[in-house]
């Protein structure tokens, strides 16, 4: 059927072309993660493409005055419809190139806590790659839920800065502040779960001077099994809970 030039096609594609301040270690981290490097332009500008399983990523032309470390670059959505399996490759191919997931500094990658419906990385020019899952809820209650209260709110707000706005240190605030003010009155598995975040946040922003008083009061707790459950589940690495929560298998 010959298409008709008169006419728009409702089949267009759309293609991020992000800002690439630099280019040989942006190249170099998405290579580390497997993705294959489909053209390399850096004369007389930039012009990058790499590819992975079935989306491509565009790198261009940069302003002067930007600087990757601000992370103001750019980004782009990837959409997919299961985002562990993604994360899972990722952290992956960064253990077995680095020696560790990269968390911290540029580049790196979020952490992910199961059930989550996001994560990002951040590539080394600033830009940040936000992968979703598809069935995402549309509507998201930034600043926690308005059918919670006490502690409980207070879990379910820093659950979205870390998950949706990547925002560590306004979690950790939300949950210390959070402790103090709504712990007296909150159940045991909600303290243990704010107390677990803490930690986990706390060795994240390398502000671990309280850690061995959170993890003391987490030790202290009584939970039965299904509840030990449930606090593992609200952080992404249960592993930093070992010392106080040894494995009991």
């Amino acid at each position: 059927m010959a298409i008709d030039a008169r006419r728009v096609q409702p089949n267009e594609t759309t293609v991020p072309l992000l800002p690439c301040p630099a280019p040989q270690e942006t190249l170099a981290f998405w290579r580390a993660l497997g993705f294959e490097v489909t053209y390399e332009q850096l004369k007389p500008y930039v012009y990058l493409v790499v590819t992975w399983s079935g989306f491509q990523l565009h790198y261009g032309p940069t302003p002067k005055d930007l600087v990757p470390a601000r992370e103001a670059s750019g980004g782009c959505l990837v959409m997919v419809d299961a985002v562990a399996a993604y994360h899972a490759a990722f952290a992956e191919a960064m253990r077995r190139s680095y020696g560790k997931v990269l968390v911290k500094g540029l580049p790196r990658m979020t952490r992910y806590r199961a059930g989550a419906s996001r994560f990002s990385v951040v590539d080394p020019s600033g830009n940040t790659v936000i992968f979703i899952q598809r069935d995402e809820p549309m509507e998201v209650e930034y600043g926690g839920s308005k059918e919670l209260d006490g502690l409980a709110r207070v879990l379910d707000n820093a659950r979205i800065l870390r998950e949706f706005k990547m925002d560590d240190r306004a979690a950790y605030r939300a949950l210390d502040s959070g402790m103090r003010r709504r712990a007296e009155d909150a159940p045991v598995v909600e303290q243990a779960m704010a107390l677990a975040a803490l930690i986990e946040l706390s060795i994240a922003l390398d502000k671990t001077d309280r850690v061995p008083e959170w993890g003391a009061q987490l030790q202290a707790l009584p939970l039965p099994p299904a509840q030990r459950t449930r606090v593992a589940g609200y952080v992404a690495d249960p592993a930093l809970l070992e010392p106080w929560w040894p494995d009991p298998r």
